[in-house]
């Protein structure tokens, strides 16, 4: 009897810790795939193109324990030198996207940008709280000191690249002088709207210009994959 109580006993333990690591597993948060950039790269808007903001997106998520998956800038680039313009959408993925915390900032494409009339009343999740760093920390806003809030974006509302024939990007993120960037905000305060992505332009393209602006160089990363 005292030996079947034992193996009752062993039998009811194993099947606890079993049931306890499989509610863990199922609990554990979803992967950060999105992230706002905790530093610039220190040369204002020049980024060294798209392919220059790629590799910062991803050294900042492989020191923060992200690296096994490709990360890209939420960057647009206007047409030049007989290349056609790209959209910062078009190079996220599909989503649904999460923070360093596991909070979902958005479900797909059509939300993260409200494309639709019911889509842009419910809005994202982006906000003071959801918008922030590989870390896991909040990017200063309105009210801090310095307020950084300014991110890159070179894009309209919608994500994507301005069809006119002036400069939204700084040239294509190359230039630290010449030039204005399309700037949102992560804190999603201040300016003419509440767009995390599409508020106003920079002053200029060197770092003096964006950081008197109330920025710091910084913008937006996004994993679309492995």
């Amino acid at each position: 009897m005292m030996k079947q109580l034992y193996t009752i006993t062993l039998l009811s333990a194993a099947f606890a810790a079993s049931t306890a690591m499989a509610q863990q597993k199922k609990q554990a948060p979803p992967p950060m795939n999105f992230f706002v950039t905790s530093v610039g790269m220190g040369d204002g808007a020049n980024l060294g193109g798209l392919a220059g903001a790629d590799a910062h997106c991803q050294k900042l998520a492989a020191a923060a324990g992200a690296g096994d998956r490709h990360w890209h800038a939420y960057l647009s680039t206007s047409a030049a030198d007989g290349k056609p313009a790209v959209n910062a959408r078009d190079r996220i993925g599909k989503g649904p996207w999460y923070n360093a915390k596991g909070a979902r900032i958005a479900q797909g494409l059509d939300d993260l940008h409200g494309d639709t009339l019911e889509l842009a009343r419910l809005g994202n999740t982006l906000t003071r709280v959801t918008a922030i760093t590989e870390k896991g920390e909040p990017v200063k806003g309105v009210g801090d000191t310095p307020n950084t809030h300014d991110i890159l974006t070179g894009s309209q509302a919608d994500g994507r690249a301005f069809p006119d024939a002036a400069d939204h990007t700084c040239k294509n993120w190359t230039s630290n002088g010449d030039g204005v960037a399309q700037l949102g905000h992560s804190d999603r305060t201040g300016g003419p709207n509440t767009s995390w992505n599409a508020v106003h332009p920079s002053r200029g393209c060197s770092q003096q210009n964006l950081v008197a602006t109330g920025g710091a160089g910084l913008f937006y990363c996004f994993s679309p994959g492995r």
